[in-house]
């Protein structure tokens, strides 16, 4: 799947061949968050991939609601094809690795819709409405697995018709998206951690309604937040001089 180039990293915008100071001086820049941006994404498929790879619905980390037969083939599904997406997109946000490696760039991208986002988005659309923290992360679920499908198929459909600037833009909301199953456990601690002194007086001394509330604003403010984030991204790099694009 092509995308455009940084334009802080190409040699058109910085004059310079990738085999002068000036390229491998960007490409040492980009390692900086390259290499622990591959370090979470491994870290975390590595915990949350195996007890789901046993197919065995006791070691399941979520409850499956009773009387619903395909919720557990739906998570293990969202969960396999999600690490792919996970994995794969870390590689393809590297603008190093899309320049030096144009061909690997388009097959991994294959790897990212076909074989990560495409499946994993479907089939938590069977998932989400029976979430068992309630129904704000039910709503919360669901509209990021729409957004989330959404701007993958648009970045996929912009490539295909070669418009390789909005390809990588909606590329790079999608991938946001991807990764806010991560950062959802972040603000769930942190959601836990600010509403634990507040369990008698909030809410009633009931821990479980706790637990529902943070999960129901850790749903919302993964996705919401990394989307901004993607989006005051794209904007400053838009704001920048426009020295040159090229695309792959």
């Amino acid at each position: 799947m092509a995308t455009t180039v940084d334009n802080s990293s190409t040699p058109s915008a910085t004059g310079a061949s990738p085999g002068r100071p000036d390229s491998r001086r960007h490409a040492r820049r980009q390692l900086r968050w390259a290499v622990p941006l591959l370090l979470v994404a491994f870290a975390f498929v590595a915990y949350a991939l195996p007890p789901y790879l046993t197919l065995d619905p006791s070691r399941s980390r979520l409850p499956a609601p009773e009387g619903v037969a395909q919720y557990y083939p739906l998570l293990v599904t969202h969960i396999v094809f999600g690490s792919v997406a996970l994995l794969a997109g870390c590689f393809q946000v590297w603008p190093w690795f899309r320049r030096r490696y144009p061909a690997a760039h388009r097959w991994t991208g294959r790897a990212y819709f076909f074989g990560g986002v495409f499946p994993a988005g479907i089939a938590v659309l069977g998932v989400a409405p029976f979430s068992s923290t309630g129904f704000v992360s039910q709503v919360g679920n669901t509209m990021l697995a729409v957004l989330w499908l959404a701007t993958s198929v648009t970045g996929y459909r912009m490539a295909r018709q070669r418009r390789f600037v909005e390809h990588r833009r909606w590329m790079i909301r999608s991938f946001a998206l991807t990764t806010s199953i991560v950062l959802n456990r972040v603000w769930l601690i942190l959601f836990v951690v600010l509403l634990l002194p507040h369990v008698d007086t909030t809410y009633g001394g009931d821990q479980d309604a706790m637990i529902r509330a943070a999960a129901g604003a850790s749903v919302w403010m993964s996705w919401v937040v990394n989307l901004l984030v993607a989006e005051w991204w794209l904007e400053r790099g838009d704001a920048r001089p426009s020295i040159g694009r090229r695309t792959e």
